[in-house]
């Protein structure tokens, strides 16, 4: 029994499976002479009561998931106990983080497993765009909520200027310019470590500036993700700093 699996890629679950079944043709009954006076003998499957999809190998299996973005996956888990376990599958995982992500991880193996691994680093990418929504809407209360308070957090920013403790006096300062922020955001890699991540990136101010090097660090305490640790830099370029004075 050979099988011709086609993925068809898209946002819901469509899994159409074309099957090449190499079997011989049913043989007849030629009793009396009379060819048809019996039906066909009825040919079996090589493994009855097995699923089609159990009977492909592990490798053809998560092939086939790693055509499903992440919402899908999640949705095939919850249709059967057959594809909640190819869906939790950990290879599954780690390949859809791989065409999500980031390649550069390949070689960890988390904790937890690869789907907590993804679950996380979404979460991690999420609270870090907001990071830069607060700054687009210089909400001093909302970056207030995403600081860890206490004494040993540090703000570094594009100036050079450190702030440690209270860094939100930064904040407040940044904000009272008149001068607004839209950052486009780039080459975003985030690692995790339990309750510790850090995530690098490229924040591009406006197309004739230079790119600035952004590290954010946060903790997880109380069921959240919290800012500890903010560095700001601006990139140079064929050995020339190109600052803009901004946070």
């Amino acid at each position: 029994m050979s099988y011709l699996v086609e993925i068809i890629p898209c946002n819901s679950l469509v899994l159409s499976q074309k099957i090449n079944l190499e079997k011989p043709m049913p043989s007849t009954s030629l009793a009396n002479g009379n060819a048809g006076d019996r039906p066909p003998d009825v040919v079996a499957d090589d493994k009855p009561g097995v699923s089609m999809m159990e009977q492909l190998v592990p490798e053809i299996t998560t092939h086939a998931l790693s055509y499903l973005d992440y919402p899908s996956l999640c949705r095939l888990s919850m249709t059967n106990s057959l594809m909640r376990k190819a869906a939790n599958d950990d290879n599954a995982w780690k390949a859809l983080y791989h065409k999500d992500f980031t390649l550069e991880q390949d070689g960890i193996t988390p904790v937890n497993g690869w789907k907590a691994y993804y679950a996380t680093t979404r979460a991690i990418i999420s609270v870090n765009t907001g990071f830069f929504d607060i700054i687009r809407e210089r909400s001093l209360p909302e970056m207030a909520q995403l600081w860890l308070n206490s004494d040993y957090v540090k703000c570094i920013h594009a100036s050079g200027e450190l702030f440690s403790g209270e860094v939100m006096q930064s904040w407040q300062l940044c904000f009272n310019w008149e001068q607004g922020f839209d950052f486009q955001v780039h080459n975003v890699r985030t690692r995790i470590l339990t309750d510790m991540a850090w995530v690098t990136m490229k924040a591009y101010l406006n197309v004739d500036a230079g790119p600035f090097l952004i590290t954010n660090v946060f903790e997880h305490h109380n069921g959240r993700w919290h800012m500890v640790h903010h560095h700001s830099s601006v990139m140079l370029i064929d050995g020339v700093n190109q600052q803009v004075v901004v946070h």
